[in-house]
Order: structure tokens, then sequence, then C-alpha cells
């Protein structure tokens, strides 16, 4: 009997463990064409998400769209798409129009949030959504919920206060909430050995009672299984989980960082020849559910849904100067 698939033994059918694979191709093309726009002076900032899809996608095919909450950080984009975003969406927050339904034209990009997917909407204060984060699964907790939220940060906010606090509350009360890291090696310049004396951030887990877990982050499948197992603990009352994914930030820190001051080209190039949608596709080929000509038709279909999407949001309308003030202060009704 031949072997079963990596994707079929964890429950993901063909056309998930392909969608999954879209999701991160679309959320590379998407932070790709926001570069271009932003060297180009059509849109002011950019913070990318290279290097950092599979663990996304991955975590993003765990969770339940239906039902779980999101408290995301900036570089999620693409977990976003995967939770109902598009590129329009996206590039219309980029360009900050008044259709950007992450905060109207009002917010930096990724600044996520939306109400009617269950997303929390971000703060620039690195951290401050892990405490959100845990409130919301004490509300869902008292009020019966089935239901988990999902909480992202960087390796680097896990030396923030509102990360010990928040751990610190959840273990104590056992809710039902997932704490993923994205360590991709780098606080803007400031490499992993010189942020942390412990080993690995999944390593703090233990202090405040519940379990910590290290992941592949490149692996979207791996990431997909730690991922699933902590949501079906969450659901059954079995308290937090600390995942930390192992990934590599590809990009500068942002469109106004020079990382060349602080790591290497040959570096980023070795990181690069592990990057987890390249491995991906290898997989999706060596099962026989991708070829170049499927492939092909994707990557057309791809450009052509950014391209759509870059010229939709730069023909949007701002918002009107008489909205300014809107939701800063409490209005009437």
């Amino acid at each position: 009997m031949a072997d079963v698939p990596r994707h079929r033994a964890l429950g993901l059918t063909d056309a998930q463990v392909l969608e999954m694979y879209r999701y991160m191709a679309l959320a590379r093309a998407v932070d790709e064409r926001m570069w271009l726009l932003n060297r180009a002076g059509k849109v002011p900032f950019v913070i990318s998400c290279q290097g950092q899809e599979a663990a996304q996608a991955g975590a993003g095919f765990a969770l339940d769209r239906g039902r779980d909450w999101l408290c995301p950080y900036y570089r999620d984009l693409c977990l976003v798409l995967i939770w109902g975003h598009t590129a329009r969406t996206e590039l219309l927050a980029a360009f900050a129009k008044a259709e950007d339904p992450n905060s109207g034209g009002r917010q930096m990009p990724g600044h996520y949030g939306d109400r009617r997917l269950r997303i929390l909407s971000g703060s620039s204060p690195v951290g401050t959504q892990i405490p959100h984060a845990v409130g919301i699964a004490l509300a869902m907790k008292m009020r019966g919920e089935d239901a988990v939220c999902y909480v992202s940060f960087g390796e680097g906010t896990s030396n923030q206060g509102d990360f010990h606090e928040a751990l610190n509350f959840a273990g104590v009360h056992k809710l039902p909430v997932i704490f993923f890291c994205e360590n991709n090696k780098y606080a803007i310049s400031v490499p992993e050995r010189r942020q942390l004396a412990c080993a690995n951030v999944a390593d703090r887990a233990q202090g405040y009672g519940f379990e910590g877990v290290i992941v592949d982050g490149m692996d979207a499948l791996e990431v997909y299984r730690v991922v699933r197992e902590a949501v079906d603990k969450a659901r059954r009352g079995g308290g937090p989980t600390l995942i930390e994914a192992k990934t590599y930030r590809l990009s500068p820190h942002s469109s106004d960082d020079d990382d060349r001051s602080y790591r290497s080209r040959e570096e980023v190039e070795e990181a690069r020849r592990g990057d987890g949608i390249e491995r991906m596709r290898q997989y999706l080929v060596s099962v026989g559910l991708l070829d170049e000509e499927a492939e092909e038709r994707m990557r057309q279909t791809i450009r052509a849904e950014v391209d759509e999407a870059t010229e939709y949001a730069e023909r949007a309308p701002y918002a009107a100067p008489e909205t300014l003030m809107h939701h800063v202060y409490a209005e009437e009704v």
C-alpha cells in the first residue's frame, strides 16, 4: 500500500492544500506589489510578510473562520487573506483610501482590523494585542462559546511586559487562546541571540503553567498540525498553548529599513533557499497535485487579481475631509 500523502494524513483534502499554497503565493504577490508601489512613490510605507507566509497559512487553516477570533500582528498579510480580506482590500489600505476595511484609510498598512470577520483592530505599540486576545478568550469562556482566540507576534515582542502579563493570566484561568510567535530572527536590527537569555521563546510557557511548542515555520503542513492540536486542546478546555514558529524575515524590517547594516546578503540568500512557498510548491509537485501548466495558470490568475486590485485602489477616493473626526469621539446617533 502506497504511503498516504502528508496532507491527507493530517485531514486536509487535495483542494485545501492547493488553496493553502494559493494564499501563500497571493500574499507574496501582494507584498511584492506594495514594495514596487512604495519605491515608485505611490504608497508611503510597507511592512512585509515575506518569509513568514508558510507559518501563517498553516495556522490559518487550523482555525475555524466561522467562529474563532484573530488578533494578528503587522506581518500577518497571508493570515488575513485567508480570513476573508483580499488583494483589493489590502491595496486600499496601502493607498490609505476610504474603502479600506481595516481603518478607512486612517491607519498605516499592516494595522489589520475587521469587526465583521472577528479580526481585532491592531495598534502601533507592539504587543498590545496579546492581553486583548486574553480578554477575548476570557469573555468567550464566560459565555460558554465554543471558540478560540489566536494571537500572533514576533519574538521581539515576547520581551515586552504585555506578553508576560497576558500569558500569566491565560495560564491561571486556562483560557482558550493560542499564542503564536513568528520568530523571524530579528527585532528590527537586533538578532535573536541578543534578545533572549533562554534558548527558545517557547521555553517561557512552562513558567506560566502550560505547554510551549517549537515548530518549523517554513513548513506549512507541520505548522497546521501543531496549531490544530493546540486548537483542539483549547476547545476541550485544556487551556492555552505557546507556539514558536521558527521563520526568517526575507525582506528588510520595513520600507524605511536598510537591513544590510545588520545582516549579510549571504545570510539572506541562504534563508531564501529554504523559503516556505518553494517548499510547499515542491511538496505539491511530489504528490502530483501541481505541474508547470497548473502553476502558471495559478500565477496568471494571481497577477490579474493583483493588477485589478492595484488599479482599483489607485483610482478609489480618499476619505472626505469632513470625516476626519469620525471614530475619535463619541457621536450622537
